[in-house]
């Protein structure tokens, strides 16, 4: 509701300054100002990966949110977690254990039943 009059591109710009915001006063507070010493390049161009993905995944979410019902947008969204799951597995070699293949069986299970139904 707060956002229903409010340009999606304008609204991710909006929370990205208040997340620079906030962390920003969370390393002041800590003092952890520190230029990273000796951060490979690999690790640099992860960093800029991430934050390119983070920034297309907030703009269309919340294009979505404009454009279809919360309840869908959101179930769609948490699927995130199913992925983020398989991908640890895939390539991170973590492991799978039944409570954790549950878990996020559940989580697919329940957007689908309320994307589909």
């Amino acid at each position: 509701m707060g956002v229903a009059s409010v340009n999606s591109n304008l609204a991710t710009f909006i929370r990205t300054v208040v997340v620079l915001g906030m962390t920003a006063c969370i390393l002041s507070w800590r003092h952890q100002w520190q230029w990273p010493q000796g951060t490979a390049m690999r690790a640099w161009g992860f960093l800029v990966l991430s934050g390119i993905a983070t920034g297309l995944s907030w703009l269309c979410y919340w294009r979505a949110m404009s454009l279809g019902p919360v309840s869908k947008v959101a179930s769609i969204d948490k699927l995130s977690v199913a992925f983020a799951i398989i991908l640890g597995v895939i390539f991170l070699g973590e492991n799978l254990t039944w409570q954790v293949a549950l878990g996020a069986g559940l989580i697919v299970l329940g957007a689908v039943l309320i994307v589909f139904l």
